[in-house]
């Protein structure tokens, strides 16, 4: 797991997504990331084996005063993040606080549930072109069998085709929940900063 003193920051990688002559720029992986992280060892009790709709649940030390990424989950490949609640959080914190936690658990669902259609309709693809062929699953050696490059590319075109409008609705969402968490963090940074001329007057007064 990895513990991060300045809280953890969520980055999207893009790739072009394209059907037929369209094309849309598809989030396939989403990290938690933040410039001061440090390794920390896996511990067996932190594994799970929860439904694929879940963030997995691992508890970082108690004493602990930082956001804490985890491992990616095997379901969706997205590392969750266990929020750090301060003692002090403000009505605005918290509301920073579920707006994080509401959508790394949306887009958790999202991600889940796409990778496991794509793995099954990809298992489902290759048998019917094997049978095609009448070819069996697996050689006479025990390998499995494969189909070649251009055969794969054809799934994928169909697949990304099939899924395009359900890409592009996730992207519009995408970008407007990270636009209300954006909005969120300033109002808490400008929070900080006048409680800290508040406190920084009142101890000028007395």
């Amino acid at each position: 797991m990895l513990p991060c003193a300045a809280g953890a920051r969520r980055r999207g990688a893009m790739v072009a997504l394209r059907a037929g002559k369209r094309s849309l720029l598809l989030p396939l992986c989403r990290a938690f990331a933040s410039r001061s992280c440090q390794l920390a060892p896996e511990r067996g009790a932190e594994r799970r084996d929860a439904a694929p709709s879940r963030v997995s649940r691992f508890c970082p030390p108690r004493k602990s005063c930082h956001d804490w990424i985890g491992p990616p989950d095997k379901y969706s490949n997205l590392r969750p993040v266990h929020f750090y609640i301060p003692e002090d959080e403000s009505p605005l914190e918290q509301k920073l606080r579920k707006l994080r936690q509401e959508t790394q658990e949306w887009n958790q669902q999202f991600w889940a549930s796409q990778n496991l259609s794509f793995s099954k309709e990809k298992e489902e693809f290759i048998h019917s072109r094997l049978k095609m062929k009448g070819l069996a699953l697996r050689t006479e050696s025990g390998q499995k069998t494969t189909l070649n490059a251009e055969e794969m590319a054809d799934f994928y075109k169909e697949f990304l085709s099939k899924n395009f409008q359900k890409h592009m609705y996730y992207n519009r969402d995408w970008y407007k929940r990270n636009f209300a968490i954006t909005f969120c963090m300033g109002k808490v940074a400008l929070e900080k900063i006048w409680n800290k001329l508040k406190r920084k007057q009142k101890k000028m007064s007395n």
